[in-house]
């Protein structure tokens, strides 16, 4: 066992020096599984892959062998980092100034992983706890995510490995560390939408058949009214329309078909195949006659809810005990691989503020990232204290 735990700096430095961009890995994986079997973990990197997608490897990381199990989450993949030269340093170097360390994933979230891992050093470094520590790492959560989070899990429960609750390091806070944990996230179903006319000349519309008239009753149909007034958990479903298109460059020409391409954010009074029959329903009810074809995209990430309770109270006492505020559940923003895991265990996520996610210049302050390691070293404490001892 390592004498001297690295820090959250440290490990966050060397994780962002991977330029690991979905699908590829760049050593980030194989860097981490060194640096926790060096601690005692009993570490293993496996490999997912599917038709249409890239191979993609996957860590599974345990120190311990009873329960409970304790599980981190994460993922070392992160999106392009986009024009270089528009980043103030290079977005694979770690680079330090103003009190920040910056580069592409320092806050989604090769910074959680750090802090998350650091925590774990430091603990398992202190003796024996009633318990075991998982981490689930993933390099397929920016990417399509099929061969990730949900495969790593089936391939650990198949093994025999069970979970008991887990943290994912997301960044969820918003304006200071620990101010928001989710809880829950909504759901997404992408639907396509194909109304068909007839192509024919402007100035001879009788010849014709323009689809975008028709499609304008449905656009209204889909927005109003409301799906639902949201819950007491959750904000209210939120449809979207992404694209309009009739590929149309001419301005004489009346288009044969137009296609549009809407999202939906939904909650948890909709199933995918509710809502996609309410959507059905509704472009019927409205098409007036108009010839259409409807489509909905395969989709794995449905509305879930982690109810308050004795676990959710423990990672907000951790937050509240480091940083003195007390955070917000929330089930707001986008997907995350929490919609896999609450299959296995309670999950919840809490991690770094995520104002630069995904932007030029991504970065985080050094005091935050050690106090999210502090976070979850508190939460650990925590954690065994009260369930350890059940």
């Amino acid at each position: 066992m390592s004498a001297t735990p690295r820090s959250a700096l440290d490990i966050a430095r060397a994780l962002i020096a991977f330029p690991s961009v979905t699908p590829n890995d760049a050593g980030a994986l194989p860097y981490l599984k060194g640096l926790l079997e060096e601690a005692g973990f009993a570490a293993e990197i496996v490999a997912f892959a599917a038709p249409g997608t890239p191979s993609i490897d996957n860590l599974y990381a345990r120190f311990g062998a009873g329960a409970p199990n304790f599980a981190f989450a994460g993922h070392t993949d992160v999106v392009p980092p986009g024009d270089t030269s528009k980043w103030r340093f290079d977005p694979f170097a770690g680079a330090l100034a103003d009190g920040q360390v910056w580069g592409r994933g320092a806050c989604d979230m090769k910074g959680g992983i750090a802090a998350a891992v650091a925590a774990a050093l430091r603990f398992v470094a202190r003796g024996a706890f009633p318990g075991s520590i998982s981490f689930l790492i993933t390099g397929d959560e920016e990417g399509p995510a099929v061969n990730g989070t949900v495969k790593l899990l089936d391939w650990a429960r198949a093994r025999g490995e069970r979970f008991d609750h887990c943290v994912l390091g997301e960044p969820t806070s918003v304006a200071a560390l620990g101010d928001t944990i989710k809880n829950g996230r909504r759901g997404s179903l992408t639907g396509r939408l194909v109304v068909s006319g007839k192509q024919g000349h402007v100035a001879y519309p009788h010849l014709a058949d323009n689809p975008i008239h028709a499609l304008t009753p449905i656009l209204a149909a889909l927005r109003t009214p409301a799906l639902d007034g949201g819950t007491s958990d959750f904000e209210a479903s939120n449809l979207e329309i992404v694209s309009v298109d009739v590929g149309n460059p001419a301005t004489n020409v009346i288009p044969g078909e137009v296609r549009l391409v809407f999202n939906v954010r939904f909650n948890d009074l909709w199933t995918p195949d509710a809502l996609s029959a309410e959507i059905e329903r509704r472009v019927a009810a409205s098409a007036g006659g108009a010839r259409y074809a409807l489509s909905f995209d395969p989709t794995n990430a449905v509305a879930f809810l982690t109810a308050r309770g004795a676990f959710t109270d423990l990672v907000a006492r951790a937050v509240g005990d480091v940083t003195g505020r007390r955070p917000k559940l929330s089930t707001s923003g986008g997907t995350s691989d929490a919609r896999f895991i609450k299959d296995a265990c309670p999950v919840v996520e809490i991690g770094l503020v995520g104002k630069t996610m995904h932007g030029v210049d991504e970065r985080v302050p050094l005091d935050e990232l050690e106090a999210l390691s502090r976070v979850y070293e508190r939460t650990l404490e925590l954690y065994f204290s009260t369930f350890g001892a059940t």
